[in-house]
């Protein structure tokens, strides 16, 4: 029966990848045949490509022909659920996918499940935070799962470098299926320390296959160049050399933008790819990726886990990612069907503070959470999180932050009714020992990292030590162990100048506001829609906070010199002869400030004599305000402001203005401005400022 069982595999096999001559990898065929024969649970660690989801593709076939119900799949990327359906096809497997861009085929998805007429669902781990879905779909479909999966199970660990916390739904769901339902857990990125964090969690009969992580086909480089124009000037000159097309990852969504911009400028056909785009345009990308009709796409994390292109030729990181793990789960994309693909690590500036930002914000503070705990324990009627963000100086992905991690608690100190959240009578005591031991975790993974980009030996080797495979060996492709350059270190000074010059128009869009946060603004009487007559234009900001270009000139002159340099001047005024706003304004006013006064209007009149255009110095501040920028949403920065300015009719102030401010940072100062001299007969207002502070979002 085995020995039937396995031929039968090995032609679903051939079948799946359309190669007659194909077979089973070390370690495939016996994980199939533990969940077959032994029904038993099972993790898979094996490196990226070896196959995993061929697993439990087959392991569903044969499941289903002897009439055992479906696979549930529990995956976290919907960019990895479309692969597989594609693949699952191709063996006759009918799949289909729950999630948040298909909900009108839900009912229909539903009503086949429960017909039995589906071999396999995939859904993503915070499905199983959707109460409908788990009485209506899961709850009827527990009694007939022939196989459950959850892939990418590092999520499960809070040690794992991409715990979500939905993950630990999971494990509860398991603990209430009947014990001879075979459950199959794969990644290719999980060291000891998360294996046994794994095994903890999901019973000690977790039997764990394990594999080597060395890739044959990687060739591994790390150059490190400081700046981003050198880094932007680099990858110019060396991507048309590189063979085929790839991935370019960034930490952050703004330097996604900006690298694939910079890289289309240079005439080359790469394009962003990240969280803030719509599941539709991502799937668009993905498949020019995967066609070649893109060199690259430059990507954060959003295009991650799951994403299979077997000929992906290179995959470059602009910046260091945090740990080995991320570093290892994203360049192994590349080289899964080549025999050469290379795998280079730029390291700049940056990298340390903005890994440091991710970890100081990956938990939420303890007074956070006892500050939403307090509100709701004194509100009997339940709070909304819009009333949240009225009691609290807190974000909006501060307090959801809070909230997920609270509803999570067995028993958990808060519950959901509608869209009000209420406190339960559960005294909750925050485990500060384990976030503070994770968060040491993480600051040694950054510090790994920080060797790997120095390390003088095999660098495939140094990869696979810090994942803990058993038998690290050096691979003899790297830089390394070759002892040259895979690609040159350096660029010509002419790109890098250009980069620099592009870093300098990089203007930065003040997207108006459009709508008054609820009872933030009475004194004003500022509520519902902002009316057009009274709405800001879009503006503009010279360069981003602290950054490359000019950001770093206008962080010296705020703090260290209190005055801008007249180059920012000059600066400004180039970026308002590219942008030509119409009708162009004929008079320029400014921001007050009271605790630097001078600041702000002396950049102002400057502007205002380079420009010829009068300067008048109509809006005062009435009363002081905390800072801006220690206001965390929108009705705490509003209402920071509110009765906070008065304008002074000046006669000849009816036709368009501009008004300028150092920093923009919730863009509230300007809206409200902006209404008040609109509403004292003013033109149209058009925002400028010299900097837009936001360090921009990882996914």
């Amino acid at each position: 029966m085995v020995t039937q069982l396995k031929e039968k595999a090995l032609l679903l096999l051939r079948q799946a990848l359309d190669n007659s001559t194909a077979d089973f990898r070390p370690g495939q065929w016996e994980a199939i045949e533990e969940l077959l024969l032994n029904k038993s649970r099972l993790l898979v660690v094996q490196r990226t490509g070896w196959g995993k989801s061929l697993v439990y593709f087959l392991a569903t076939r044969l499941l289903r022909d002897q009439s055992v119900g479906c696979t549930l799949l529990i995956s976290p990327l919907l960019a990895l659920m479309r692969n597989q359906i594609v693949a699952a096809q191709r063996i006759g497997i009918k799949a289909e996918t729950i999630n948040s861009s298909n909900t009108e085929e839900w009912e229909v998805v539903k009503t086949q499940l429960l017909a039995d007429k589906i071999d396999i669902l995939l859904i993503s781990p915070e499905r199983l935070a959707n109460e409908e879905f788990r009485e209506k779909i899961l709850l009827p479909l527990s009694q007939c799962i022939g196989l459950f999966v959850v892939d990418e199970a590092h999520c499960i660990s809070d040690w794992g470098h991409d715990f979500r916390p939905d993950y630990r739904r999971i494990v509860r769901i398991l603990q209430g299926l009947p014990q001879n339902i075979p459950v199959l857990t794969t990644t290719a990125t999980a060291n000891n320390r998360v294996v046994d964090d794994i095994k903890a969690q999901l019973g000690s009969n977790l039997r764990v296959s394990r594999g080597s992580l060395t890739r044959q086909s990687l060739q591994l480089q790390n150059i490190y160049l400081p700046s981003p124009a050198a880094r932007m000037a680099w990858l110019a000159e060396q991507l048309p050399k590189l063979p085929g097309s790839g991935i370019i990852y960034t930490l952050t969504v703004r330097d996604a933008d900006r690298v694939a911009d910079w890289l289309q400028i240079q005439g080359i056909n790469a394009k962003a790819y990240h969280s803030n785009l719509d599941s539709e345009m991502r799937v668009v990308l993905e498949d020019e990726l995967l066609k070649n009709e893109i060199k690259a796409l430059v990507a954060t994390t959003a295009l991650g886990m799951g994403f299979d292109k077997p000929d992906l030729g290179f995959v470059i990181h602009y910046q260091r990612p945090g740990s080995v793990v991320h570093y290892y789960q994203q360049v192994g994309r590349a080289g899964r069907a080549v025999d050469i693909a290379y795998g280079i690590l730029l390291g700049g500036d940056e990298d340390e503070e903005i890994t440091n930002y991710f970890i100081n914000t990956a938990f939420p503070p303890q007074i956070h959470t006892q500050q939403i705990l307090t509100v709701l324990n004194q509100s009997r009627e339940g709070l909304s999180v819009p009333q949240l963000e009225q009691s609290l100086n807190l974000s909006r992905g501060q307090i959801d932050k809070v909230l997920k991690q609270l509803s999570l608690e067995s028993p958990a100190p808060i519950t959901k009714l509608d869209s009000k959240w209420y406190a339960t009578p559960v005294n909750y005591f925050p485990d500060s020992e384990k976030i503070e031991r994770l968060t040491q975790i993480r600051r040694q993974e950054q510090a790994k990292m920080s060797e790997y980009m120095q390390n003088k030996q095999c660098l495939m080797a140094f990869l696979a030590a810090e994942l803990d495979d058993p038998n690290p060996t050096a691979c003899g492709k790297c830089a390394v162990c070759l002892g040259r350059h895979l690609l040159p270190e350096t660029c010509s000074m002419e790109i890098i100048n250009q980069a620099i010059l592009y870093l300098r128009r990089s203007d930065q869009i003040i997207e108006p506001r459009k709508q008054w946060p609820q009872q933030a603004l009475l004194n004003y009487g500022f509520s519902g829609n902002i009316r057009s007559n009274l709405r800001a234009e879009a503006g503009r900001a010279l360069s981003l906070w602290g950054d490359a270009g000019w950001g770093e000139l206008v962080k010296q002159g705020k703090y260290r010199d209190n005055h801008f340099d007249d180059v920012l001047v000059q600066g400004t005024v180039e970026m308002i002869q590219r942008w030509q706003p119409q009708p162009f304004p004929s008079w320029i006013t400014c921001v007050p400030s009271l605790n630097r006064p001078e600041l702000v209007p002396n950049f102002a009149q400057r502007l205002a004599k380079k420009l010829g255009l009068p300067f008048k110095l109509i809006v005062r501040k009435t009363r002081p305000t905390q800072l801006q920028k220690n206001m965390s949403n929108s009705y705490q920065q509003a209402h920071n402001l509110d009765d906070a300015f008065a304008i002074e009719v000046w006669e000849e102030m009816s036709s368009s203005v501009f008004l300028v401010d150092d920093m923009v940072d919730s863009r509230w100062t300007f809206t409200i401005i902006a209404a008040l001299l609109r509403r004292a007969g003013s033109g149209l207002v058009f925002p400028i400022a010299l900097a837009l502070n936001t360090l921009g979002q990882g996914d």
